[in-house]
């Protein structure tokens, strides 16, 4: 069985690089197979609506609690103090868990002006042991420097849109300065053509893999977190496969290359989503 390689968070706990992103995504029996191949980071959140199915996987799997991770998510209607704090309290009871390992923010909702409240909550739910870890999810520059100068404390990940076509290399800089890791979602460019696209077909037949496994292990080489999504069980095992290879330099750059500047999902800037 192949496992992850960690990644060392900004507060002690240790993450799993490659994830299993659950979004839409409703089966308990895909979450304990994903387990079963060798995930041991489940990503998931309020706004999902499948909470309960990922704790049912979680529950049915023979791996112990203590050797999974577990991100969920405050969705925007749950913003601000009092409300984060009970939302949390009710993903534990949907999930049948009595912490998770990553709370995340889920989008900053500059306009409400909620998240710095919503952040002081966090941080009490990481001191009463109802989280490891918090961190956020589609933060900019001017979001992470506002709760890290109200609060003194720095987010442990930022999860943000990031593939070959939206690489956000900038975003990644900033994070890393500030000792965030950054974390990928929809990795493989959802309901782009960036898995026919030539560049990536080409590199994969010289390493004799598939396309999706090329685009995974440029998030890996480039220090990002990826957590793909994926129904079918096939996929499962080939996307773990990825710590089995290595691209090259004239790989990074080519695929490097392709950046299109275009994002897939909203701009956080003015994005909102409850």
């Amino acid at each position: 069985m192949t496992l992850s390689p960690v990644l060392e968070l900004n507060d002690g706990h240790r993450m799993p690089q490659l994830g299993f992103g659950t979004y839409s995504i409703h089966d308990p029996g895909i979450f304990d197979a994903a387990i079963d191949v060798g995930y041991r980071l489940l990503d998931t959140a309020k706004r999902y609506e499948n909470e309960e199915s990922v704790g049912q996987g979680i529950t049915a799997s023979s791996v112990p609690r203590e050797e999974l991770f577990v991100t969920t998510k405050v969705p925007g209607d749950d913003q601000g103090y009092d409300s984060t704090i009970a939302s949390l309290e009710g993903s534990l009871e949907r999930l049948g868990l009595d912490y998770v390992d990553l709370y995340l923010i889920h989008w900053p909702l500059p306009r409400l002006d909620r998240y710095v409240d919503t952040w002081k909550a966090m941080i009490e739910l990481r001191e009463q042991g109802l989280t490891r870890s918090i961190g956020v999810s589609n933060f900019q520059s001017e979001h992470l420097d506002r709760i890290i100068a109200e609060t003194g404390v720095t987010p442990a990940v930022n999860q943000i849109e990031l593939h070959p076509y939206f690489p956000q290399s900038q975003q990644r800089e900033i994070d890393a300065r500030l000792g965030i890791v950054t974390q990928s979602w929809s990795p493989l460019g959802r309901g782009s053509d960036l898995l026919e696209n030539p560049t990536i077909t080409e590199i994969a037949a010289k390493h004799d893999v598939d396309a999706g496994q090329v685009v995974l292990r440029w998030h890996v080489q480039i220090g990002a977190a990826p957590i793909p999504k994926s129904a079918t069980p096939e996929r499962f095992a080939g996307n773990l496969a990825i710590f089995s290879f290595e691209l090259d330099n004239e790989d990074l750059q080519r695929i490097s290359a392709l950046d299109r500047d275009g994002r897939i999902g909203g701009d956080p800037a003015t994005h909102e989503e409850f």
